[in-house]
């Protein structure tokens, strides 16, 4: 890339939120490179690829949208780049490259830093580059520290990455590489920049959130966990929401515990994975936790926050499951009420332990069990909404509604809630009373004292 040249990217963003706050960050470093970003494809000189593994099949849909980018070049007649960063990248390497020479450049999650050296040597004619190493120094030492200017209310940072778990279905810790927390001072300042340019809630990202040990500031000794980010956190101003994800329920700590007590920032909802609720089950997903452990935390959380909302993960049909174990799932989903929650049929991942188990359920049993745990969990979360209306909720105002003169917000409990009003109120935090509720988002008005505002 030649310095007078005005290039443009376009980054095309799979899976997690912590997938969304990387492409960020790339578009960050990629534009003090020189790299303007790009509204769609046909417009970009490079794109780039930023992919994700939990899905099944994840690897045929990225050489897929190769394929299209592959044809988007000669139809163009232009030498669009094509990178492939993310999980898929990490986890397929050089293969990626081998079945699709169209691609430049592959990029693990772990050396996004070297991003700009990367694609410039790529411009200078350098191809098949692949980066997937795991550098000895930490990917959040060489994180920008300006952060272009924030374009809503709420904003994703990332503080942590990795897992040291080893949950037998999943990737992550072969592409994300072993936990690792950000300093509290770098976390600290990019807060008070986002808070700065106007974000009023920021969701603290990682794989396991709840395992943070950051090093302390001011060349203090020690590491702080995360009640003590939350607690710094809930000290700057302009701030006025903090939420966290995605958190391991064995990391949950009496700290913890006592910052949704004490932290009037924190908001009443926790995302909190069990996955089965069969015990013999969670034993071989290598899940360090069982059943009654799990009802154990929830049962703490709403002694200490009685309006607390949960969300959840489930897999059916992993390998082993018997019609008892899947009992099992349904009885902890009843047992526990779900405001919102994800499930998904397992399906093996490559290099995984558990891709290697026999025993395996067959689909349309999975299809069956999977059917009916969404059932349960679209009636909970039905009856969590319905359960809202008539009540009056503080809703942080993010964007523009469907209709004329209508905005969305977000409740404390991650609802969506559409209301009318103005769009100055954009980014603003009102009280707004719920009329009505339907199986994803509430509708209601703001009250009439701040409606004349």
């Amino acid at each position: 890339m030649t310095e007078t040249s005005q290039k443009r990217v376009f980054i095309r963003t799979y899976g997690c939120q912590m997938n969304v706050y990387d492409s960020e960050r790339m578009a960050e470093s990629l534009n003090k490179a020189g790299y303007t970003t790009a509204s769609s494809a046909d417009e970009a000189d490079l794109v780039v690829l930023n992919t994700c593994h939990i899905r099944e099949k994840a690897a045929e849909k990225v050489y897929s949208e190769v394929g299209r980018m592959r044809m988007l070049r000669e139809q163009s007649g232009r030498d669009v780049k094509i990178a492939v960063t993310g999980c898929v990248a990490q986890a397929e390497g050089a293969e990626i490259q081998r079945r699709a020479p169209a691609v430049d450049l592959v990029v693990g999650p772990q050396s996004y830093h070297r991003l700009p050296e990367l694609v410039d040597r790529v411009e200078r004619g350098e191809r098949s580059i692949v980066d997937t190493d795991f550098p000895t120094e930490s990917k959040f030492d060489h994180l920008p520290e300006e952060r272009s200017a924030a374009t809503g209310a709420s904003a994703f940072l990332t503080v942590q990455e990795g897992c040291d778990k080893f949950c037998s279905f999943c990737v992550v810790p072969y592409t994300r590489g072993a936990e690792e927390s950000r300093p509290v001072a770098s976390v600290l300042a990019e807060a008070e920049r986002l808070a700065g340019q106007g974000v009023r809630e920021i969701t603290l990202l990682g794989q396991n959130v709840n395992a943070y040990h950051g090093e302390a500031p001011n060349g203090g000794s020690g590491t702080w966990n995360l009640a003590g980010l939350l607690r710094a956190l809930g000290d700057i101003d302009g701030l006025e929401r903090l939420r966290f994800t995605t958190s391991h329920p064995k990391d949950m700590d009496e700290d913890l515990y006592q910052a949704f007590a004490d932290n009037p920032k924190l908001m009443p909802y926790l995302h909190l994975p069990v996955q089965s609720g069969s015990d013999p089950i969670l034993k071989a997903m290598n899940r360090s936790h069982t059943a009654a452990e799990y009802l154990a935390i929830i049962e703490r959380l709403r002694s200490i926050r009685p309006d607390m909302a949960i969300s959840g993960d489930f897999i059916v049909g992993f390998p082993g499951e018997s019609d008892q174990d899947f009992a099992d799932t349904l009885k902890i989903i009843t047992q526990v009420n779900y405001a919102q929650a994800y499930s998904f049929k397992y399906s093996p991942r490559p290099g995984t332990p558990a891709a290697n188990v026999e025993f395996h359920v067959p689909e349309e049993v999975k299809s069956k069990r999977l059917e009916a745990v969404q059932h349960l969990l679209n009636e909970q979360q039905l009856a969590f909404n319905l359960g809202c209306v008539g009540r009056t909720l503080s809703i942080l105002l993010e964007r523009s509604g469907k209709e004329d003169g209508q905005l969305i917000g977000r409740s404390p409990y991650m609802q969506s809630v559409h209301v009318m009003a103005p769009q100055h109120r954009l980014g603003q935090m009102v009280d707004v009373e719920i009329l009505s509720a339907g199986a994803n988002s509430l509708k209601g008005r703001i009250i009439m004292a701040q409606q004349a505002a």
